[in-house]
């Protein structure tokens, strides 16, 4: 999981540069009204609903929009019927690449992502390929400079919850289970824990290491791929140098 509280970082700027510009609104309005159909629109009993409130609200989208998308999902008000979807694929250096998206055009979608894939010199794989090398989980992280009492914040995580805890050179990283993940966010957040990434997000069981060369390609994919409208999240096991991470957040 090495660097993934970097590249979670930069993911988290790079959406609030995109509200900004309003190009981040269709992706969590869809979000909003896939979670209203799949669990119900009453947020305190739909974990998957109130996570997709916190991000718009994060996102400064108007309350009204929020509402409207929620009675989109549960039929109180029409509108176009989007469905989930998931993509496997490969990138640069054999890279895994795993997202998922909401569509209303299965062909559609499935063929200009394969043009992605393609074009940014990755190929679009079969159902399977490499969804077994990630699993659902959890993630948070601090920065360490935010918090430098690291036994505290150990303790705090644990009696929460959570699965797993690390530390790299400027991080502390916390895995939970699913159904954890809101219990050990709201313990870190009672305790006033400055949060600088917090998502249930697909990590991969292993990862691996890629050159500045590399690295810059499978970054490049993954931005382009994450432009599509119909995309959600995108996920990968690349392991990606410091220095060319720093570059993608500038």
């Amino acid at each position: 999981m090495s660097g993934h509280s970097r590249w979670a970082g930069i993911k988290h700027k790079k959406a609030l540069i995109d509200a900004k510009r309003g190009k981040v609104f269709t992706k969590i309005i869809r979000e909003l009204t896939v979670a209203a159909r799949e669990g119900g629109g009453v947020i305190e009993n739909n974990p998957r609903l109130r996570t997709a409130v916190d991000t718009a609200r994060e996102a400064n989208m108007p309350m009204d929009n929020v509402k409207k998308a929620i009675a989109r999902g549960t039929g109180e008000i029409p509108g176009v019927m989007y469905e989930e979807t998931t993509y496997e694929g490969y990138g640069p250096a054999g890279v895994a690449i795993f997202l998922s998206g909401t569509t209303d055009n299965k062909n559609r979608t499935s063929s200009e992502i394969r043009k992605i894939f393609t074009s940014s010199g990755g190929n679009l794989g079969e159902s399977g390929c490499v969804g077994w090398m990630f699993e659902k989980k959890g993630f948070l992280s601090v920065d360490r400079k935010a918090w430098p009492d690291e036994e505290k914040l150990m303790s705090l995580a644990i009696e929460a919850g959570a699965d797993d805890f690390q530390t790299d050179d400027d991080y502390y990283e916390i895995t939970t289970a699913p159904a954890d993940y809101e219990k050990v966010k709201k313990a870190l957040g009672e305790a006033k824990v400055p949060l600088e990434s917090a998502e249930l997000t697909f990590l991969p069981k292993s990862s691996i290491t890629l050159g500045k060369e590399e690295a810059e390609k499978t970054i490049a994919l993954i931005d382009a791929l994450e432009q599509h409208d119909d995309v959600q999240e995108v996920y990968s096991n690349a392991d990606f140098p410091k220095e060319v991470l720093e570059k993608a957040g500038d």
